[in-house]
């Protein structure tokens, strides 16, 4: 009965992602890291459905349910586990293939761009494979994914600084007067929204009749630091600016904000954990932000040319234009021309960001645990906060080390 249960299971994924492989077939060259992104939403969105409606399957299955008597909250988690860590495999493999690829001539680019049918049923067949595979192989893999996910959190933080450096170096670039006004207003839109953000948190994480002194720790953390990144920004020996540092004094005041929503709800002290309507909306928010994220994350770092860039990509010198040249004069030039195209992104990277992803993702489905003592919510758990709150200082203490590193190196060039 358990294997019948087991194949229809296959069947019905099977018949899902045949959908999308048609669907992946069609789609061009230029859209290949959009389609990535779309594989690993859909592993998001089979990782949430198997967590919801798979425990009677799993409690079926002898090697899964190992004493029969294995709880709901346990069952659930594997099967997160065992879909994440299919996809972990299948963008792993891929990063490792795509070791070393520099110009469009190698015939790995039209594997990384093409060849969908054959990746579909690659990714299908190593979800399936996992739930095949002991409950001890996924108790490593959980606890390595803690750090995987660790990771994943940091590459988002160094990207979110370059993009408010990139923002407000752009507009400052434009020299008019209008943008210096953008400039001042949107910074104080930011700071406002962070302290009333904070202000709010207060009424929601403090109430009355509780000794709620770790969230009053938290909440006031928040608001120093919005308080003191401002200060050394506008410091004349830093070479700071107002923007970028509203913006990080609204996200941190947003990670607090999760990191709160994340107390157990039966903690007195969370004042808005107590309705099953939170818990939907914190997963819907929750996969909503973190396949946006993946995404930015994803075609930032992977195209970014000062992080994690193509180890060679000549673009002058030497004697490739000369080459180039000649062969543009001989009639030969477009078709080589394209053929010697180095490649704008690093491949690898590319996927090693998605496989990162993967454990983040497992980790925000499990409450950060592999363990039977989840509590069955989503991202829900005193890792989880910790986690949300080590990220929020870790923010801050970048930007501030972006801020003061040239003070205290100034024999070192930073961009």
């Amino acid at each position: 009965m358990s294997f019948l249960l087991s194949c229809c299971a296959s069947c019905c994924t099977s018949l899902t992602c045949g959908l999308c492989t048609s669907v992946a077939s069609g789609i061009t060259q230029k859209s290949a890291r959009i389609a990535y992104c779309g594989l690993f939403g859909a592993s998001l969105i089979i990782s949430w459905v198997l967590r919801e409606v798979a425990t009677p399957l799993l409690k079926k299955i002898s090697w899964i349910n190992t004493s029969g008597t294995r709880s709901e909250e346990f069952l659930q988690v594997q099967a997160v586990l065992r879909v994440s860590l299919g996809s972990f495999l299948f963008f792993s493999i891929l990063a490792l293939i795509m070791i070393g690829v520099k110009d469009r001539s190698d015939s790995r680019d039209s594997w990384h761009h093409g060849g969908w049918i054959a990746k579909m049923a690659i990714w299908v067949l190593l979800v399936v494979l996992m739930f095949f595979l002991p409950n001890v192989v996924f108790s490593i893999y959980g606890f390595l994914s803690k750090f995987g996910a660790g990771l994943f959190l940091l590459v988002q933080v160094i990207l979110l600084l370059e993009f408010v450096h990139s923002w407000n170096d752009a507009w400052v670039e434009k020299d008019e007067q209008k943008w210096y006004v953008a400039l001042l207003v949107v910074s104080i839109g930011c700071y406002i929204g962070a302290y009333t953000l904070s202000g709010i948190l207060f009424i929601w994480f403090d109430p009355s009749g509780h000794d709620c002194g770790l969230n009053i720790f938290f909440l006031v953390m928040t608001m120093i630091i919005a308080f003191a990144i401002g200060i050394i920004a506008l410091h004349p020996q830093v070479n700071g600016s107002l923007l970028p540092a509203a913006v990080i004094s609204l996200y941190c005041a947003y990670v607090c904000y999760t990191g709160l929503s994340s107390e157990p709800y039966d903690y007195a002290c969370n004042g808005i954990g107590h309705s099953k309507a939170v818990t939907v909306s914190t997963l819907v928010l929750g996969l909503f932000t973190t396949v946006l994220s993946v995404l930015y994350s994803a075609l930032r770092a992977g195209s970014s040319t000062s992080f994690m860039s193509p180890p060679s990509s000549p673009k002058s010198g030497g004697k490739k234009p000369l080459l180039e040249a000649e062969e543009i004069e001989e009639g030969r030039g477009k078709k080589e021309e394209k053929e010697a195209e180095p490649v704008s992104y690093s491949y690898s990277f590319f996927h090693l960001i998605f496989a990162l992803a993967s454990m983040y993702s497992a980790m925000l489905l499990s409450g950060w645990t592999s363990s039977s003592d989840s509590s069955g919510l989503i991202d829900v758990g005193w890792t989880s906060v910790w986690v949300r709150i080590c990220s929020e200082w870790v923010t801050a203490a970048l930007y501030v080390w972006t801020l003061v590193a040239p003070l205290l190196f100034p024999d070192r060039e930073f961009s």
